[in-house]
């Protein structure tokens, strides 16, 4: 009964964990941005590829393995689905690496100009004076005593 409540607690940590948290919103994003690119693929893209190669509709490519007969439907490889799929993937990794390239440049500019700005700010201000620790004066004016007694 310990294990199982100790078991039910972990979990609860888990999940109130901001990655798990992060993690579900960001597939929800994805899923919901998923919807639109695959609208873009089936609703713009695939139309005018379909039109320069002559009409053809990828979802429709396929090699019958066996015809319709009687009660048994056709066989077929739709290899057509498996092209559609091909580019549905390429398209969504180049957005997705569009999007991730700007962010990158974003911050890469954003943190250029902090580290002017950090720079700017270090090259006004007059350098810093290096604190001595009070045993470090003691120990030098003992020193300096010791030599003027030595001459």
């Amino acid at each position: 009964m310990a294990e199982k409540k100790k078991f039910v607690e972990e979990f609860k940590k888990f999940i109130a964990r901001g990655n798990v948290m992060d993690l579900a919103v960001g597939l929800i994003i994805g899923t919901a941005f998923t919807a639109i690119v695959k609208s873009l693929v089936n609703d713009i893209v695939m139309p005018i590829i379909g039109m320069v190669l002559g009409g053809v509709n990828f979802t429709n490519l396929r090699i019958v393995i066996r015809e319709t007969v009687g009660d048994r439907p056709e066989l077929a490889l739709t290899y057509g689905n498996f092209i559609q799929a091909i580019i549905d993937f390429l398209l969504i990794a180049l957005v997705v690496f569009i999007m991730v390239r700007s962010i990158n440049s974003f911050r890469e500019k954003r943190e250029r100009v902090e580290k002017e700005k950090a720079a700017a700010i270090a090259a006004a201000a007059p350098p810093e004076v290096p604190v001595v620790p009070a045993d470090i004066v003691l120990l030098t004016e003992i020193r300096d005593l010791l030599k003027k007694k030595k001459d």
